[in-house]
């Protein structure tokens, strides 16, 4: 029996706002210890013997990002294939893609665990027991979902109701799902003994999963099929990714896994675990992960406090200085700060929606932005220029591009940089620079074997980063 493990990497994570963008989502937040979540989920899901393929489900968009996260977890090279997907459709559309992908590379009677990107597990012996547990019922026709044995009357998690009385190998039938439910309702539910956290995790076979979309939402079936047969596909380095075809895919029905199969079916089971699990989905359930001091804060990163007490403050670069406050969750980016009662974290998605609704870039992208081929950092920008500091990595280059509305000067720090302009082809070393005028196309392209950083000042009438023409591309970004 194989088990594929399947990652379920997407979302906008507007609760854990400013550190998750649109651009950069949740699963790619590190923690502590300097790993993601995506990654940690990446290493519980290669523990199992023999792991033929681990297939991740992701935005396109994210899809070079979450590429290279999980490659630097990847010890044994485990080979990597990517389902993208043009747009969100929710949990539904990205299982039932998935299950195309491996139906074609793994045969239908192969086992499938679906794992969320942004859970936390601590227990990895009881994750193993339970996905084992699971995989076997999985191979008999069963539909498994993991419940979490609760330690508190939870109102942000879903319960699922199981029959005590009936169960083999750990595997029990579900009776029921509980929406999130009020306060005394959740006391209820755990003082009663027969219901269980809903973590969001699954374990099917392909011929099973297949079967019950089929059944019960066959045109989101269907049109994840076509937008999986009508994809573009590309390998290199021990990975394959399909890129969805938008077309059929934007026919797929915006509804969760839950709502379409699980609560429907009459094959579901679950299996009751004590594994650690967290579903890290607030600032407050961050802030959770590091221990209180004295006075119970929790710091990540440098403050200076003073009569301060229960407040989570978090800071990647600058000072962050408290004085007199109390039960509060401080965020600090270098665009964007948070401030927010640490009982109100779930609200912080309002904020989001008003940077949105604002046109506010910081909504969706940090001052630091991820690229395929490296990464670029807005340092000071006005309504006439933007100066940016950019670092290309070993052998990679930008597009053959063009802009209509700005021109570019770029002056190399570091490394030595191949630069297309115009009819031009030029090769720059440091404290070298060119300039690139508006309507030319160019490209940089860095032949080293270590990173190109160089300082770009931009000029013009309009410097959203929409206004670009691209001709030629390495990451397939050409429309």
């Amino acid at each position: 029996m194989q088990i594929i493990p399947v990652i379920i990497s997407g979302g906008a994570g507007t609760r854990l706002w400013p550190v998750s963008r649109e651009a950069f989502p949740k699963p790619l937040l590190k923690l502590a210890d300097g790993e993601s979540l995506l990654q940690k989920t990446f290493k519980r899901a290669t523990l199992f013997e023999d792991v033929p393929e681990v297939v991740v489900v992701t935005n396109r968009e994210t899809f070079f990002l979450t590429r290279d996260e999980c490659q630097e977890v990847n010890e044994d090279r485990i080979p990597l294939g990517f389902v993208l997907e043009p747009f969100g459709r929710n949990t539904a559309g990205a299982v039932a893609s998935a299950a195309c992908w491996v139906k074609q590379h793994h045969g239908e009677d192969a086992v499938m665990l679906v794992l969320p990107a942004d859970h936390l597990i601590e227990d990895l012996e009881q994750f193993q027991s339970a996905v084992n547990a699971a995989a076997a019922a999985a191979a008999e026709g069963r539909i498994v979902t993991f419940g979490i044995r609760p330690t508190a009357p939870e109102t942000g998690y879903g319960y699922i109701e199981f029959d005590t009385k009936r169960g083999l190998d750990g595997v029990h039938p579900v009776v029921r799902f509980v929406e999130k439910p009020k306060l005394d309702v959740a006391e209820a539910l755990v003082a009663g003994g027969s219901h269980l956290w809903n973590s969001g995790m699954f374990c099917f076979s392909v011929k099973t999963i297949l079967k019950e979309f089929n059944h019960f939402t066959p045109d989101l079936l269907r049109a994840c099929e076509g937008s999986f047969a009508a994809g573009a596909v590309s390998t290199a380095d021990c990975c394959r990714a399909l890129e969805l075809e938008a077309a059929h895919f934007k026919r797929v029905t915006d509804i969760s896994i839950d709502y379409a199969i699980m609560e429907k079916s009459d094959r579901v089971s679950v299996v009751p675990s004590n594994m650690g699990w967290s579903d890290i989905g607030s600032w407050h359930s961050i802030s959770e992960l590091t221990p209180p001091d004295a006075q119970g804060n929790r710091i990540y990163g440098d403050a200076l406090l003073h009569g301060v007490s229960n407040c989570y403050i978090k800071s990647d670069d600058r000072v962050v200085g408290a004085v007199g406050v109390d039960n509060l969750i401080i965020v600090d980016t270098p665009d964007a700060l948070l401030v927010a009662n640490r009982d109100c974290t779930q609200d912080v998605r309002h904020i989001v929606g008003q940077l949105k609704q604002n046109g506010h870039d910081s909504y969706k992208i940090h001052k630091t932005a991820h690229r395929p081929w490296g990464t670029y950092t807005v340092l000071e920008e006005s309504d006439r220029f933007k100066i940016k500091r950019i670092v290309v990595k070993p052998g990679a280059q930008l597009s053959l591009q063009m802009h209509h509305h700005r021109s570019e000067h770029w002056i190399v720090v570091s490394g030595t940089a191949n630069v297309v302009n115009g009819e031009q082809i030029i090769s720059l070393q440091p404290n070298q620079s060119t300039y690139i005028p508006a309507g030319h196309k160019h490209r940089l392209i860095n032949p080293g074997v270590m990173d190109l950083v160089l300082i770009e000042v931009q000029c013009g009438e309009y410097l959203g980063e929409d206004d670009i023409v691209r001709f030629a591309d390495s990451y397939g970004r050409v429309v």
